[in-house]
């Protein structure tokens, strides 16, 4: 039987998926958070974004019938190589939360790609739907910190996140109505050096060339999974 239709081109299914797609987003961000809190941004930063592509992958084949070629499969185990090189040894605060931060992104990944792929809802709508109950769910959370001062001290950053992260994001959902995860998923995170080299140098993390070894090869995966 076909959804009733709601205001807007979406369906009650659609409504459904905006809920959970807020759910597993309140999860990605509080083990991120986590992640950054405790961890180092050349670690975390790689293996958060280096695991997502490949479990999102993962899911595609599972639960969407993507097929990927022996050449993506080839990147995933390179990125699986990566991560185990960053976890090994050194620094390890943050790893666990990382990789849950990586699994939570194959999740909403998969789930987002359903909704606006065969259940057929509008990119904007979708997202601004499941924006509104993101805001819902972690506001208690806000409210406990000190939001006019974090507002008055770092207003420019708050607006600058606040309009180019949903931007990024729409982005990605049209990206997903287009092509599969296989192609979108790695191709979302071709930032992963950036990231290690920036935590290595900017922050003094250490071990500077082990994690930009490690980052390079997860984007050369990510590079593989992507032309496959």
């Amino acid at each position: 039987m076909v959804d009733a239709a709601v205001e807007g081109g979406l369906s009650w299914a659609g409504a459904g998926f905006m809920a959970g797609s807020g759910l597993l987003h309140v999860g990605y961000y509080t083990f991120l958070q986590r992640g950054y809190r405790d961890g180092d941004l050349s670690v975390v930063y790689p293996l958060a974004r280096g695991t997502g592509p490949v479990l999102s992958v993962a899911g595609a084949i599972v639960f969407l019938g993507e097929r990927p070629s022996e050449l993506g499969l080839l990147g995933g185990a390179l990125i699986v190589a990566a991560v185990l090189v960053l976890a090994l040894g050194g620094a390890r605060a943050g790893i666990g939360d990382a990789l849950m931060t990586g699994a939570f992104i194959a999740a909403y990944t998969v789930w987002d790609a359903h909704a606006v792929g065969p259940l057929g809802q509008p990119p904007v709508a979708y997202f601004v739907g499941a924006e509104v109950i993101r805001a819902a769910l972690l506001a208690p959370a806000a409210m406990r910190g000190d939001v006019a001062g974090a507002w008055r001290r770092d207003r420019r950053a708050i607006l600058g996140v606040g309009a180019l992260s949903p931007l990024a994001y729409v982005l990605v959902l049209f990206a997903l109505t287009r092509a599969p995860i296989s192609l979108v998923a790695p191709v979302r995170e071709s930032s992963v050096v950036l990231g290690a080299l920036l935590g290595a140098r900017v922050l003094g993390e250490g071990e500077l060339l082990k994690r930009i070894l490690a980052a390079a090869a997860i984007a050369a995966g990510i590079v593989v999974l992507a032309l496959s």
